[in-house]
């Protein structure tokens, strides 16, 4: 039996509706489904809000006793399907449907929603695309179970601010409306995977974009951006960028997208690509640059090393660098439409082999001074510990060091040096064996903005640590910690901080001295009270996880910390508030803390 709908045994509905046949409803009571599509529907039948609770007539002389049609074993509806109809509005018995995981709606005439899709708390994908809605209702805020939200082709000019707190939304289609700017709350979205706002009237990205770390694909194009933010380096889990037909006239350096593999940033001002930009971009297999203002092919593009694919068409290039004929990867270089003078017009016409076949014969000429400068940088390497080669290149082009899972308690200073010269930002140091923090590590103080010392043996952290104050992460997670020096404090750009599975009674009062600080992760520890008046200083945290320690209960001050997008409590000994509370969500366990409050 349906735990959210039971059988009236007196209900005597109509077995028939105008386009829908009995089997179908019959078949959506065993099987949880019902698809209505390309029914040309007007409006939802009442047959279909009452589907699990009337008898059908033909039931009421059965036998309890007959097995072959029990029409009493009905299953909650979880998926319901009324896409391609003439819909021009949904009844409110949408709330009959709690148990709903599946919502499709695309494609009708829809200007608005009902205020009972507020209670499909269950739903996890909503397609409400190419509808005539104008704005999304803030009831959508309550779906905190969503992972995809399709509302392309409609005539949306904003986004509502509850929409951008689903935390758990993976998939966001926004396309092809009327959107003029993102408001910054979209950093909320922390699950993101995939944004789609291409086909709007953007002129402008909020600089938190920046925020959405899960975000692989991002789709920009057909806009109107004149620049993108530089925060958008920060994703570093990014793999296809789409920002063709906007206004853009310089690219940012992505100087933490390792994953980036593909931009399509053709139609757009471009006048040049710097080599910063180009050492970031490691992993790139695609680059779209065609319709711009691009004058030369910088030398450094032989630092896209994975490249197959480069799209030139329609620039101002008169010359190609010689060493484009090395890059074994490359598959296909396109060039139609640029004044190439030094490049005769029969070669370009046989196709990208012959034209790197000629290229590399130019290259002939420099190949001496070409493997001197190899020999002494990027062939080079360094001892690490383990025999494994830690080579210049790698240093120079992710401005990382990774030395993790070397089971080595010190830091050779050879890599330190190299490390020092080529200006590294982030090092990662987890998996080792260290006590204490290397004192080598001061070398690059002044360009460090990641430090990682996950499972090392650190039973306390060095003051020194004070000396970094350009460190945006730092990563203490599984080590023997039980308290942070006050040295911690003068870390004033520090955004996240990892202290989980260590030895903690309570948070270190230095943590609520960090001012920017966005991300706490202190879950799997002993943590048994909370400072209320400490958290109140971090108003820029947005995510907070303490589960698994030992708190038996949440002050209600800290329901005033409105600025939380995830805060994170299970796996705690809680008396107050209730795992039922815990279950709603961030929004509504801060609402539910603030309303316990004593005046």
């Amino acid at each position: 039996m349906s735990k959210f709908s039971k059988p009236r045994l007196g209900t005597n509905k109509p077995e028939k509706t105008d386009g829908i046949h009995p089997s179908v409803l019959k078949q959506a009571r065993r099987s949880g489904v019902l698809n209505l599509s390309q029914r040309g529907l007007t409006i939802v039948p009442e047959e279909v809000w009452s589907v699990q609770e009337y008898v059908p007539e033909e039931a009421k002389s059965v036998s309890m006793d007959n097995t072959e049609d029990k029409w009493w074993d009905v299953v909650d509806l979880t998926k319901l399907i009324l896409a391609s109809n003439h819909l021009t509005t949904l009844g409110e018995g949408l709330r009959n449907f709690q148990a709903l995981t599946v919502l499709d709606v695309h494609d009708n005439q829809l200007t608005s929603l009902p205020q009972a899709i507020s209670q499909l708390e269950q739903l996890q994908k909503l397609d409400i695309s190419r509808n005539q809605l104008r704005e999304l209702p803030s009831q959508i805020g309550y779906l905190v179970n969503l992972t995809s939200l399709h509302v392309e082709h409609n005539h949306l000019t904003e986004l509502c601010p509850n929409v951008l707190r689903l935390q758990k939304l993976e998939f966001f289609d926004a396309s092809n409306n009327q959107l003029t700017s993102l408001h910054k709350q979209i950093s909320y979205l922390c699950q993101l995977r995939q944004l789609n706002v291409s086909h709007n009237k953007l002129t402008q990205l909020p600089s938190e974009i920046g925020d959405l770390t899960a975000l692989r694909l991002f789709d920009a194009t057909h806009n109107q951006l004149l620049s993108l933010p530089e925060n958008l380096g920060n994703l570093r889990n990014l793999e296809q960028l789409h920002i063709r037909h906007n206004q853009l006239e310089y690219l940012p350096t992505f100087h933490s997208c390792a994953n980036l593999k593909e931009i399509l940033a053709g139609n757009n001002n471009i006048r040049g690509l710097t080599d910063e930009l180009l050492e970031n971009l490691k992993s790139l297999t695609c680059l779209d640059m065609r319709d711009n203002k691009l004058a030369k092919l910088p030398d450094k593009i032989v630092a896209l090393e994975k490249l197959e694919r480069i799209d030139l068409t329609n620039n101002d290039i008169s010359v190609l660098p010689f060493q484009l004929g090395a890059m074994t990867s490359l598959k296909a270089v396109i060039l139609d439409g640029n004044p190439m003078r030094s490049i005769r017009r029969d070669i370009i016409m046989r196709g990208t082999a012959e034209l790197k076949k000629y290229l590399l014969s130019r290259l002939k000429d420099e190949e001496n001074e070409s493997e001197s400068l190899t020999d002494a940088g990027s062939n080079s390497a360094l001892p690490t510990g383990n025999q494994d080669p830690l080579s210049h290149h790698d240093l120079h082009q992710m401005k990382s060091l990774d030395y993790s899972n070397k089971k080595q308690a010190t830091l050779p200073d050879e890599v330190m040096k190299a490390a020092a010269e080529a200006g590294v930002r982030a090092v990662n140091l987890s998996k080792n064996l260290f006590s204490d923090l290397p004192n080598s590590l001061d070398a690059i103080a002044h360009t460090m903005v990641e430090l990682n010392l996950g499972v090392n043996k650190l039973t306390q952290l060095n003051p020194r640590i004070g000396n970094f104050s350009k460190l945006q992460m730092l990563d203490l997670r599984s080590n023997q910690l039980s308290d942070l020096p006050s040295e911690l404090s003068s870390l004033i750009s520090l955004r996240e901080l990892i202290i989980s599975s260590n030895r903690f009674n309570k948070l270190p009062s230095v943590v609520f001295e960090l001012k920017k600080l966005e991300i706490l992760f202190a879950n799997d520890n002993r943590i048994a009270q909370l400072d209320h008046t400490g958290f109140l200083k971090l108003d820029k945290l947005g995510t907070l996880d303490l589960q698994n320690n030992d708190l038996s209960q949440i002050p209600p001050e800290i329901g005033n910390c409105t600025w939380l997008k995830s805060f994170a409590l299970t796996g705690n000994p809680l008396r107050n508030p209730r795992p039922a509370v815990l279950a709603k969500g961030t929004p509504a366990l801060l609402e539910y803390l603030r309303s316990r409050i004593v005046e």
